[in-house]
């Protein structure tokens, strides 16, 4: 994982979610190359870890997503954009616009924070909408985060 954000948490958060490694930005290309051969070195068999919130699955390591048996096509960004926990706990504070754009966009990214609801409405036009589940919650003042019983 190759991010801006750089505390113990998060690094933590990143590694507990799947990434193999993970790497702050600014970063040294001679250490990012040398990691990239560790894992190339690593190799063998992986198992994938499924994301489950009801009868939405993700699957980040192929990127696909659907609900039960329904596959459902997302494009990277809406992917991207998905609160990154499943499942929620119900107390959960949501994901911040903010910081999904950190995540999401480069760090020199200028233009209208207003694109991560864009992207929200899009995901829930895909996943919830033809559904008629509520997956995705905005939280006020807070951001957004899964629903684990929609």
């Amino acid at each position: 994982m190759l991010t801006a954000k750089n505390g113990e948490y998060d690094e933590a958060e990143g590694l507990d979610t799947g990434a193999d490694d993970y790497l702050a930005k600014p970063f040294s290309y001679v250490v990012l190359e040398a990691r990239l051969r560790a894992l190339v070195r690593r190799g063998g068999a992986r198992l994938s870890t499924v994301l489950q919130a009801g009868d939405l699955w993700l699957d980040p390591a192929r990127r696909a997503c659907g609900r039960g048996t329904d596959r459902i096509t997302l494009t990277p960004k809406e992917f991207a954009v998905l609160p990154p926990a499943l499942p929620a706990e119900p107390a959960r504070r949501g994901r911040a616009a903010l910081d999904v754009i950190d995540e999401v966009w480069s760090a020199d990214f200028t233009g209208d924070p207003n694109i991560v609801h864009v992207y929200i409405s899009a995901v829930r036009k895909k996943i919830d909408i033809p559904f008629g589940r509520n997956t995705i919650e905005t939280v006020r003042g807070a951001g957004y985060r899964v629903n684990a019983r929609a």
